[in-house]
């Protein structure tokens, strides 16, 4: 029985079960490097949209661009935002893993959604404007969160401590 059907098949028949499957994963080290990788990546980007750090416009000039140019809804965006920036800062510590893994796949999807008229590749010898850049790199995001969120964050995380203690 593969992983994914023996999730399916073994699902919590209760709320303190719920819990320890949110905050139990795989104890490996890839799972850590996976998450760790996410985190780094992300982060810069959500900096650039909450801080206006590494040349970015900052949290209000980035929401109205986002609701202006994207169509996204106002709250959505600023809530888009938030996920970018704290999320990776939860996945650096590997404090619920899985619940902010899938919901950074949610958002990367949403955002490769827009890049999609621009093709393939991002910009990589930097010619394109702004935002004119491929889906490349969303789907490796989407596809590393989404391995996150399916088997947890690592052996080196809060997560696998919490998990203890639930036991």
């Amino acid at each position: 029985m593969n992983t994914l059907t023996h999730q399916i098949t073994n699902w919590p028949r209760s709320e303190a079960s719920l819990l320890r499957r949110i905050w139990t994963g795989e104890a490996s080290a890839t799972q850590t490097l996976l998450r760790l990788t996410l985190a780094l990546v992300l982060l810069p980007h959500g900096a650039q949209h909450l801080l206006g750090a590494f040349g970015g416009y900052g949290f209000a000039a980035t929401v109205a661009w986002m609701s202006g140019s994207l169509g996204f809804p106002a709250p959505l965006a600023a809530a888009g935002i938030l996920l970018e920036f704290f999320g990776p800062l939860l996945l650096l510590a590997g404090i619920g893993s899985r619940l902010v893994a899938a919901a950074l796949a949610v958002f990367m999807g949403c955002a490769g959604s827009t890049h999609v008229a621009n093709g393939f590749f991002m910009n990589w010898f930097g010619n394109l404007p702004t935002g004119a850049e491929g889906f490349e790199y969303h789907i490796l995001a989407v596809v590393i969160a989404t391995v996150i969120a399916a088997n947890g964050g690592g052996r080196y995380s809060v997560d696998r401590l919490i998990a203890q203690r639930l036991r």
